[in-house]
């Protein structure tokens, strides 16, 4: 569905609780040019930084940090964000609000959140459409223009 609405070659791409680093290695394996991943697990850091080694992506940057503190002082536009945070975060509604105001997703580019059916973020600045793919949700987000 990404491939339809944006190329992912030569993009910068932020990936949010990392978990296993699926998302990137795929976004690593599509071309995308910058790659920041944030996990703070040690065990699932340690694991993305060493599969990143293995597969040869130079282009990464794995960052052993809470994603609410990263979110707080990062001044980098991404072209694609993407949060896959454990469906039991309390705070996921502050994740969207905190990347629209900090103004992360770059002209052109989306964020994804990865949340369930009883999260709904159609009123939420910079909500573009979202996927019900029964007990997931995918919700799409673009810049705002102030």
């Amino acid at each position: 569905m990404l491939n339809s609405r944006m190329s992912l070659d030569g993009i910068s791409t932020l990936d949010l609780f990392g978990g296993t680093g699926a998302i990137s290695y795929e976004l690593a394996s599509r071309g995308a040019d910058s790659l920041v991943v944030v996990e703070k697990d040690p065990i699932m850091h340690a694991f993305i930084q060493k599969n990143m080694q293995t597969l040869g992506v130079t282009n990464c940057q794995v960052l052993r940090l809470d994603i609410f503190m990263y979110l707080r002082t990062c001044t980098q536009q991404f072209d694609f964000i993407f949060a896959g945070p454990p469906y039991a975060l309390g705070a996921i509604d502050e994740i969207p609000r905190i990347i629209v105001h900090q103004k992360l997703i770059a002209a052109g580019g989306f964020f994804v959140l990865e949340h369930t059916p009883r999260n709904n973020y159609e009123t939420f600045d910079g909500f573009s459409f979202a996927r019900n793919y029964g007990t997931t949700v995918f919700s799409f987000f673009e810049a705002v223009n102030e």
